[in-house]
């Protein structure tokens, strides 16, 4: 005999990144916005029940837009700040922004958005090898991510 119920998913709060984003290059492509692109991670900070930190001036994001669709692929490291002193996790973040006309013209005149707005999904894999942190590196976690003036936002999430 079989069960067909399904586990619902948990998700545990974590921390929210502030990422501090410089502007953007465009990688090749004849089209203003589309095609490859990067942007240097210039610093930030993290903060949240389970761990804070500094975004440290360090990778970068990574991304291919097809219109109102963007692939992105980020890394950085982040300094954890713990009792006997900083540790430094390298931050591997993969995910998808997409947006509708309506939305992208009030972001484009200034406007602000929300995580409901617009889908900007991330997975993240953390790579550390500090014994304290190793929590980290033994569970999925996932982002919903929010641009604020000069910032990449993301609320991270273990999936429990």
């Amino acid at each position: 005999m079989t069960d067909d119920t399904l586990m619902q998913p948990g998700f545990e709060y974590c921390f929210e990144l502030r990422c501090r984003v410089d502007g953007p290059i465009q990688l090749g492509g004849t089209t203003p916005g589309d095609g490859r692109h990067f942007a240097r991670v210039a610093g930030g900070s993290f903060d949240g029940p389970r761990l804070r930190g500094t975004v440290l001036a360090s990778g970068g994001d990574w991304w291919n837009a097809r219109g109102l669709t963007v692939a992105l692929d980020a890394r950085y490291v982040i300094q954890a700040d713990l009792p006997g002193g900083a540790a430094g996790i390298e931050v591997v973040n993969r995910g998808v922004w997409r947006t509708d006309d309506a939305t992208f013209a009030r972001m484009s005149a200034g406007g602000q958005v929300s995580e409901e707005d617009l889908y900007y999904r991330t997975a993240f894999e953390f790579r550390t090898d500090h014994p304290d942190l190793q929590w980290l590196t033994e569970s999925v976690f996932v982002g919903y991510a929010r641009p604020e003036p000069g910032l990449v936002v993301i609320r991270v999430f273990r999936l429990i």
